[in-house]
């Protein structure tokens, strides 16, 4: 018996051959969107699998902690496989490349939410969305920053140590 069959059984859920070949995709792919992990499991051999059994099986391994996705955009999310969350995500606005940065990046973030706020931040989840080196030196760094995010054009260049201001909504 596998691990992961265990792990489901005392969830009330059976290890099917479909969450086992879901799974698998996820491990192969690396990232992906639902649609790519549908169409991987279709050319697995394994035979053809509904869209709506692929969305359902990544909901009971995300469930069990064995996938997470990241919004790297405003349209599909994309999973991967939970080991694989040691990371945030950067994404070009420019031209779209997507990168990933350690999460030890984000400490002093994470500490200040939490010092502020009492808020435990899971950033292994996040996106954080501006240019690259690529498109900055392409564009002009200070343009295409303020082209590229036109709220925050607004905001002082430098990082405020301002403390962060807790909302009481």
């Amino acid at each position: 018996m596998s691990d992961l069959g265990e792990r489901l059984r005392a969830r009330g859920k059976r290890l099917t051959s479909q969450r086992e070949r879901v799974l698998a995709a996820v491990g192969r792919l690396g990232h992906a969107t639902p649609d790519e992990i549908v169409d991987a499991v279709t050319a697995d051999g394994g035979g053809a699998v509904p869209a709506s059994t692929v969305y359902r099986a990544l909901d009971a391994l995300q469930d069990l902690g064995l996938v997470g996705h990241t919004h790297v955009d405003h349209r599909a999310p994309s999973y991967h496989l939970a080991e694989h969350a040691t990371h945030l995500h950067v994404v070009c606005r420019g031209c779209g490349w997507v990168g990933e940065a350690p999460l030890s990046v984000a400490d002093e973030l994470v500490a200040r939410l939490d010092e502020s706020l009492g808020f435990a931040s899971d950033i292994s989840h996040a996106a954080v969305h501006g240019l690259c080196r690529s498109c900055r030196e392409a564009a002009g760094s200070a343009a295409a920053v303020a082209a590229a995010a036109p709220a925050a054009a607004a905001a002082p260049a430098a990082v405020s140590t301002a403390p962060i201001v807790k909302d009481d909504r």
